[in-house]
């Protein structure tokens, strides 16, 4: 695992959007950003888990996160316009925006993967984070320091056969954030890195590897170290860079 320790106050005061925030690896972030200090706006398609995460922090006694029901599949131009508005009139800035959300689709030879299906992976899993990011980064060049945390997967680092639609948005996914990065380097107090979070226990993995012992795969609380150091002002400077959650790094 990723090897970091984060201090309980990290992320006081920041203002942080986790994308898929209802289930797995993003309830985790938003639970988890909370925890150190973050007011948390939790975006996903499903109001109910979204209200079920919002539940636990409120309880926890973390500052009140935000729900944002927004269909990632379906959202509209000037929806995220509206978003960004929002965001602006409440908060005056963004610190951080972690991409989680995306879709699998089909896994099947390329040759058998109807057109449809690979523009339902590419609409969640590029076209929107594209939306989000080019709307939202006004707002995060108005932070002192902010962070976008792009989540790939090893399967958009080496392409391999049968993951179709979704290996290519994550090669995707990792050419945005390279673009990111070289466009703000030196520019503004913005960072942008990826994150692979390796085989985690989540309904997209279990979707994925039907056949497999989930308890043989790590739950998503146990590789928030990486979250946490590129959200937070440790991880100031660092910026174009690839992760693996679940690969040993000790950071100076």
């Amino acid at each position: 695992m990723f090897q970091y320790t984060a201090r309980p106050d990290l992320l006081k005061d920041r203002i942080i959007l986790v994308t898929g925030a209802g289930r797995g690896i993003g309830a985790a972030a938003a639970k988890t950003f909370a925890a150190h200090g973050a007011t948390v706006l939790l975006l996903g398609k499903t109001e109910e888990h979204l209200n079920r995460v919002y539940d636990e922090i409120e309880s926890a006694g973390h500052p009140q996160p935000v729900v944002i029901p927004l269909n990632l599949e379906t959202t509209l131009p000037h929806q995220y316009d509206e978003l960004a508005a929002t965001i602006e009139r409440e908060f005056g800035r963004l610190d951080g925006l972690l991409h989680n959300a995306s879709i699998l689709g089909p896994r099947t030879p390329l040759e058998q993967l109807s057109g449809d299906h690979f523009m339902r992976v590419m609409q969640v899993n590029v076209n929107a984070m594209f939306m989000l990011t080019s709307t939202l980064l006004p707002l995060l060049k108005l932070s002192e320091d902010a962070s976008v945390v792009f989540t790939s997967s090893s399967v958009g680092r080496k392409g391999r056969a049968y993951w179709g639609g979704y290996a290519v948005s994550k090669f995707a996914t990792e050419g945005l954030m390279q673009v990111l990065a070289d466009e703000v380097e030196g520019t503004c107090a913005v960072r942008a890195n990826s994150v692979n979070p390796g085989g985690t226990r989540t309904d997209m993995r279990a979707q994925a590897y039907p056949g497999e012992n989930p308890l043989s795969r790590p739950g998503p609380e146990e590789i928030m170290p990486v979250y946490l150091y590129l959200m937070g002002p440790d991880s100031k400077g660092v910026n174009g860079q690839a992760f693996d959650a679940q690969q040993a790094s000790n950071m100076p």
